[in-house]
């Protein structure tokens, strides 16, 4: 198994001064073959939403790096780590910004981006950004459609929701076309990953919160979706994101990876380390020992 893990992006490791660099470095140093970021505007201390599974906002939320500039500090001091996002928020990014960003990003990594998009749930993070989010999903169609654009054209014109791109000369080109993955669970989701995504972002959770055909069978419709609309279904890449509860002792981390892996198949599976340590030397430990009991297994 070739495995990633979370850059210290959320809690107390995301204020060390230069832990991002300092993590990513010796993270792929360690053999971590990919680096993810998640992605989090707010932590309101009264959400109209609560985080799933609390009554608020989990506290690791109260301090929260910038994705972007991340995964552009991780591209800078690495070689070989796939550089992941599980996952942008896309729809509450402006459209062009957002695609230039994600180029730059691409070009910055010598072709190792892999973005993760979503839609988000916080109704206080569209208010923030002045997005309806009841256009969440409209409005990620309409980014992917820029993004296509954006990296195969090289003059660009574009009607978007809100927003007009006049003809203009797109030469910054990714060096390769990142290889898009979609979130979700819900029908709408998943119909939108067949038709138009290179991959699905599952979840699995340590402890097990629901049966591993959760995934198989969401994975499997998936494909029979992508097959109907007339695309390869075995194309179709899958990235796991694994969330591990606070206190899980790595045994059983590595123990329900052992199980869901050979499932499920996925072409790339990190952890989420958010919850599970307070600084980036505890990242570091952790992510050694990760390391060292699934090469055991």
């Amino acid at each position: 198994m070739r495995l990633g893990f979370s850059l210290p992006v959320f809690g107390k490791a995301a204020a060390t001064p230069g832990g991002i660099a300092r993590y990513a470095r010796a993270a792929e140093q360690a053999g971590a073959a990919s680096l993810w970021v998640g992605d989090r505007l707010l932590s309101p201390v009264e959400p109209e939403v609560s985080y799933p599974g609390y009554d608020t906002m989990p506290e690791e939320f109260w301090t929260a790096q910038d994705p972007f500039v991340a995964l552009a500090v991780a591209a800078a001091v690495t070689e070989t780590a796939i550089l992941g996002s599980s996952t942008i928020n896309a729809s509450q990014y402006q459209p062009v910004n957002f695609a230039r960003q994600l180029t730059s990003i691409d070009v910055a990594s010598n072709g190792r981006l892999l973005p993760g998009l979503g839609i988000g749930w916080s109704p206080d993070e569209y208010a923030a950004v002045g997005i309806p989010m009841a256009e969440r999903g409209k409005r990620l169609d309409d980014l992917l459609d820029l993004l296509d654009a954006w990296w195969t054209q090289d003059v660009v014109s574009h009607e978007g929701i809100g927003y007009t791109v006049p003809r203009t000369h797109v030469d910054l080109k990714p060096v390769r076309k990142p290889p898009v993955h979609l979130a979700g669970f819900g029908e709408r989701a998943q119909r939108r990953v067949a038709e138009r995504a290179d991959g699905w972002l599952p979840v699995w959770a340590v402890p097990e919160q629901f049966p591993a055909d959760v995934l198989t069978g969401g994975l499997a419709k998936i494909r029979a979706g992508a097959e109907k609309a007339g695309r390869d279904p075995q194309a179709l890449s899958v990235a796991l994101r694994v969330n591990a509860a606070p206190g899980t002792k790595p045994e059983l981390i590595a123990e329900s990876l052992a199980k869901i892996a050979p499932v499920l198949e996925p072409d790339h599976t990190f952890v989420d380390l958010t919850y599970l340590t307070g600084s980036v030397e505890e990242h570091l430990d952790l992510t050694g020992r990760l390391l060292e009991l699934t090469a055991r297994g």
